[in-house]
């Protein structure tokens, strides 16, 4: 399931916008601008929600940080500033959308889904592919050069978010943070042992072979 961040400091409307979107994406939410810069300097996230007008740092602040540091994550700014010069400044500062209050709940899930399609991590039947492989949306169906595999919920998400980031080298904290959440119980040795896994799944194909062990790092996806 694709993972949002949504920031915003007002927190009738954040429980109100987590809930919203809470029927199609994993949702995570950040109530000021220190631990929205936090959490999105992760880089786990499909697309984050973005207020500007936030105590300790704004909204434009948090923006430049990430593109400074490379964190190209798709971000809708939501907020009351409607002037020509912040709709101009959030673009410029390298927002991907952006959305004034009061807004229709319809068009910001609207604008999300389009912009993550604009980003590849979404297409209009919900399937993402990489080579033989299709993931077919939020039932969770797999199939692997014409046959139906079977994938835990876990496996599944490991490798919904390899293919999101095809050919881009994913650290163990980057997976351990995305696919089990930073409230998890478990160790992050759990990523080595879910991979092992998946590439036992996949073998019969052979698409473990795509799957690259960068020593001391983590992992990537990538064909040979």
């Amino acid at each position: 399931m694709l993972r949002i961040l949504v920031v915003e400091d007002n927190l009738a409307l954040l429980d109100s916008i987590v809930e919203l979107l809470s029927d199609e994406f994993k949702v995570d939410q950040a109530a000021d601008g220190e631990d929205g810069l936090y959490e999105a300097m992760q880089n786990i996230y499909d697309a984050i929600v973005l207020d500007v007008m936030l105590p300790e740092m704004d909204g434009f602040q948090i923006i430049q940080r990430m593109r400074k540091e490379n964190i190209n994550t798709p971000v809708l700014f939501l907020t009351a500033r409607d002037s020509l010069e912040d709709r101009v400044k959030g673009l410029d500062f390298g927002g991907d959308d952006y959305l004034v209050k009061p807004f229709e709940s319809s068009e910001l899930k609207a604008r999300l889904r389009a912009l993550l399609r604009r980003s590849g991590s979404l297409t209009l039947n919900q399937t993402l592919r990489y080579r033989g492989i299709e993931l077919l949306g939020p039932e969770h169906d797999i199939i692997v050069d014409g046959h139906p595999i079977k994938l835990t919920i876990k496996q599944y998400e490991l490798l919904e978010y390899m293919i999101q980031n095809r050919g881009t080298i994913l650290t163990k904290e980057q997976i351990y943070d995305r696919v089990w959440g930073f409230d998890s119980e478990t160790t992050i040795a759990i990523v080595e042992v879910f991979m092992h896994h998946l590439r036992k799944k996949l073998e019969p194909y052979p698409y473990q072979k795509d799957i690259k062990t960068i020593r001391g790092v983590g992992y990537m996806l990538k064909e040979q």
